[in-house]
């Protein structure tokens, strides 16, 4: 009898925890990324939207561990992607806040400088215009406790990176 609950321990609520917990929160972030962009007005500039990729990756492969019909290594293995989607939002959060801080430069016209030698008369037009608006990335939106929204979300991305491979290492994912 003993072996038959370890056989269906895999599909006790336990196991699908960490990943509806994954989903929820990466579901979350992008939920606050969206607020602060269409309730705010706070325009994201490029590398906010490569920050959004890695949750909609975890929110993704968190939904698939919590309700799809996988053995218990399989929802793990999927666990672990998630924490690998967080440790690349970490990076891209931890390089985006280190260009606001100006500890590095950003992208190739992601500065928001209009004279620079690449720009064409055309690009000049059209942001006199307002079409085709670039977002300084070296200008934080919004900062809160000296962390612009880069920066928390790089803080936010670690702890998920942590909290995550904790799980695995514990075994209690999956």
């Amino acid at each position: 009898m003993s072996s038959d609950r370890t056989d269906l321990a895999h599909l006790s609520p336990g196991g699908r925890l960490v990943p509806a917990a994954i989903f929820a929160l990466s579901v979350s972030a992008l939920a606050a990324a969206l607020i602060a962009q269409y309730g705010f007005g706070l325009a994201p500039c490029q590398l906010c939207i490569w920050q959004r990729w890695p949750y909609a990756a975890a929110a993704l492969f968190g939904f698939a561990a919590a309700l799809g019909p996988f053995s218990r290594p399989a929802r793990m293995t999927l666990v672990a992607a998630t924490g690998l989607a967080f440790a690349t939002g970490a990076g891209i959060a931890g390089y985006h806040a280190g260009v606001e801080y100006g500890w590095w430069a950003g992208l190739p016209g992601c500065s928001g400088d209009a004279l620079s030698p690449d720009v064409s008369v055309d690009d000049l037009q059209a942001a006199l215009s307002g079409q085709d608006r670039v977002v300084p990335c070296d200008e934080p939106a919004f900062v809160f406790a000296g962390l612009s929204m880069a920066g928390w979300n790089f803080v936010l991305s670690l702890l998920l990176t942590a909290g995550t491979f904790w799980a695995l290492v514990t075994r209690r994912a999956g």
